[in-house]
């Protein structure tokens, strides 16, 4: 019988790696130079970047951390799966500060919708990785059913990255709906993680 890893240590490593990507977003956001309201207004699109993607490694924890609770063992092809993940996650800054400091442009914009796009590609490998770890006939399987959001999150991500090239504001107001769309944890695995727990 093959070794299992537990799922905590898996999530502590995710929650660690997850904390230092938000530490460096966050220091993105210089101080301005003056002290009344309009010295803020030049580092606007930069906080409006860091807010949306704040949003969206924010979601990511939040339904991965779901996800792990409804997992029963983790071996290494979910573990590869999860690196996979982080390492999109982890250019998340990089890209923020690109598009918050070149804000409408076209390349800042695609290149922000590609790492988006490549983190929900890499989300869904993991969430099948953990189903074929479980089996198809598990209750997190059951409970992923069609996965419409995940399949409208990447047509949506793909359309945005064309629109960038047309309408850099188009762009934007996708990657702001697929944040709305996931803001509500995905209460189908919520279920699973209730009805797992123990009795007190």
């Amino acid at each position: 019988m093959r070794d299992f890893m537990p799922t905590n240590r898996l999530e502590a490593f995710s929650d660690g790696v997850i904390a230092i990507i938000i530490t460096i977003m966050v220091l993105e956001l210089h101080v301005p130079n003056g002290s009344d309201l309009a010295a803020l207004l030049p580092l606007l699109p930069v906080l409006l970047s860091y807010v949306l993607s704040f949003l969206y490694v924010a979601i990511y924890w939040n339904n991965h951390h779901h996800l792990l609770r409804a997992t029963k063992q983790v071996n290494g092809r979910i573990m590869w799966a999860n690196m996979h993940l982080l390492f999109w996650l982890s250019l998340v800054p990089f890209v923020t500060g690109w598009l918050g400091k070149n804000h409408a442009e076209s390349w800042p914009t695609v290149l922000y919708g590609g790492v988006l796009l490549m983190a929900a590609v890499a989300y869904t490998i993991l969430q099948t990785s953990i189903v074929a770890s479980q089996g198809r006939d598990s209750a997190l399987a059951a409970a992923l059913g069609s996965d419409w959001k995940g399949k409208l999150s990447l047509v949506s991500y793909m359309a945005a990255i064309w629109l960038a090239f047309v309408n850099p504001w188009g762009s934007d107001a996708l990657y702001v709906f697929v944040a709305l769309l996931w803001l509500i944890p995905d209460r189908r695995i919520e279920r699973i993680t209730h009805a797992s727990k123990p009795a007190d």
